[in-house]
């Protein structure tokens, strides 16, 4: 390996990452059976903080910092992201909120505020669901738990509503199907997966800018091998089961706050308030679905209002 390419993988390690949130610290945690790693920083009452795909931990940089001076803040790289341990299976919701719960327990917190995006977002839901005597505060960005809605999406697309940007009255997800398929995916994009990161900060964020090109390369670095993009297909590989499992669940009676994009605020309003009776809706319109990198200041203000309630 060459001095040029360690140099270029150093760059993008927890440990240089790290260096650009001041009073946060790097830890790994053996949880469930499976290796976890986080970032803390801050104090206060405990806010776990859940990434999406495709992101880790460091998507949060953009809101860390503020929230960290008031909460303790916790970043976790969820199972199968980032410098999480990829094992073979476990990707069910369910199984991904008893990490969380086991983590949370092993950091000796007894009772924590819970904040997911995209895939966070349904693992931080299903947290509150299998854990409501643990979660105080439950916040979730355009992402909610799989439910029966998802077996309703589209094949192909509504004539005229597939363009360059995502249409927020008829989004077309397709790559909810194809991150269903298993074994292709990661020898197709092995190597090759900023081709993807692009397209896909471009189709579904209203300024593709506000994405930098280190921020891509810290995510491309990340998913860029089949283990990565294996491990990160099977959050979607286990919607099925999470929707079996959210049969089972009570109506959520803890404060929950949906923060919605363009892309996804009329559905979360309709679909919220189906399994959560203390619930509050806000939405960003000016912002597409990488709401922390478009519209940090708006995501902070209702995080920080909500949380301080």
């Amino acid at each position: 390996m060459d001095n040029q390419h360690v140099l270029a993988v150093n760059q993008f390690a927890d440990e240089e990452l790290i260096k650009n949130f001041p009073g946060f610290t790097n830890h790994h945690a053996k949880v469930n059976g499976t290796q976890l790693h986080y970032v803390e920083g801050g104090s206060g009452q405990p806010l776990v903080c859940l990434p999406g795909w495709p992101q880790t931990w460091y998507s949060y940089h953009p809101i860390a910092m503020e929230m960290a001076r008031c909460y303790r803040v916790i970043i976790v790289d969820i199972r199968g992201m980032g410098s999480s341990e990829k094992p073979a299976s476990g990707y069910d919701k369910k199984n991904m909120a008893r990490d969380i719960f086991e983590l949370i327990k092993y950091l000796g917190l007894d009772q924590v505020n819970i904040m997911g995006h995209d895939i966070g977002g349904m693992v931080a839901m299903s947290f509150a669901f299998n854990y409501p005597e643990c979660t105080r505060k439950v916040i979730v960005a355009d992402g909610s738990h799989p439910s029966e809605g998802m077996l309703q999406m589209p094949l192909i697309p509504t004539d005229g509503t597939f363009g360059e940007k995502m249409d927020g009255k008829m989004p077309y997800a397709w790559w909810m199907g194809f991150n269903q398929v298993k074994a292709l995916p990661e020898k197709i994009l092995e190597g090759r997966f900023g081709y993807l990161l692009d397209y896909l900060f471009s189709y579904v964020m209203i300024d593709e800018d506000k994405m930098s090109e280190f921020d891509r390369q810290v995510y491309t670095h990340y998913y860029d091998s089949a283990e990565s993009i294996r491990a990160s297909n099977c959050w979607y590989q286990s919607f099925l089961q999470d929707i079996e499992d959210s049969k089972t669940y009570q109506m959520l009676s803890m404060p929950v706050l949906g923060i919605g994009s363009y892309v996804s605020y009329n559905y979360m309003k309709m679909g919220l308030p189906y399994v959560s009776s203390n619930v509050e809706i806000i939405g960003i319109p000016d912002s597409g679905h990488y709401m922390f990198e478009e519209q940090p200041e708006k995501v902070l203000g209702a995080v920080l209002d909500f949380l301080a309630e």
